[in-house]
């Protein structure tokens, strides 16, 4: 029977638009200030590495990875991954990226809560990610509640694992921005740039929650104009 999901487009599609937005943005604002060098020379790697040792971290490694904009720390290794456009940059936007990395291995090293949150619910999330949407499709289909309120609530995982991102993608940023500052890796007017790239990449963030709140929404609402009709 065809229909038309009105709170899909009402809903997730401006979400989505957002999302797609917010990636354009970082990837535009990345490239901009990568083509502006920092005055002292300094390299993402050694801007990484000048926020480890701000911390007093001594166990983590700094590795360099292929691909653009795939910088992370992984805290099964301990090795901030840095990529071909950050690492030997010493580009205004490669040192607020790598940074920004470091500040990551520094909420690890202190047991930054939000950040334990967020790994605690990282399984629901995996599970949510894979099947949320499909079971409340299904039990739409169905017309069976059970069904759509499980996957509403696997999907829920993904809102609540995203809305636990945005401390921990926020605190990390201050705290880059922080040494930046204490340390003197880049001067006063070089700084607004690495804070708009990491604003911009924040944006992502809180784009995905938006997404995965729209389609909570979307499928809650759902459930209760079906319940109408019953009723009528």
């Amino acid at each position: 029977m065809f229909f038309i999901d009105y709170w899909y487009i009402v809903l997730v599609v401006p979400a989505m638009i957002l999302a797609a937005w917010a990636q354009f943005k970082v990837k535009s604002t990345f490239n901009k200030y990568s083509k502006v060098p920092n005055n002292r020379k300094v390299t993402g790697a050694y801007a990484a590495q000048a926020v480890l040792s701000y911390y007093g971290i001594s166990n983590v490694r700094i590795e360099r990875v292929n691909g653009s904009l795939t910088d992370h720390f992984d805290p099964r290794t301990n090795v901030i991954r840095l990529s071909d456009s950050v690492y030997n940059s010493t580009s205004v936007a490669a040192i607020g990226v790598a940074c920004h990395e470091a500040g990551h291995a520094a909420q690890h090293a202190e047991g930054y809560a939000p950040i334990r949150i967020r790994n605690s619910i990282l399984p629901v999330c995996n599970i949510g990610s894979t099947l949320g949407i499909p079971l409340a499709l299904i039990g739409l289909f169905m017309g069976a509640e059970p069904i759509i309120y499980l996957g509403i609530a696997l999907y829920a995982g993904i809102f609540i694992f995203h809305l636990a991102t945005l401390p921990v993608e926020f605190n990390a940023s201050r705290r880059a921005i922080s040494v930046i500052d204490a340390t003197d890796l880049l001067y006063d007017d070089e700084i607004g740039g690495a804070k708009r790239v990491l604003s911009a990449a924040a944006m992502t963030y809180v784009a995905s929650m938006l997404v995965a709140l729209a389609n909570v929404l979307r499928f809650a609402l759902r459930i209760l104009a079906m319940n109408s009709r019953r009723r009528d």
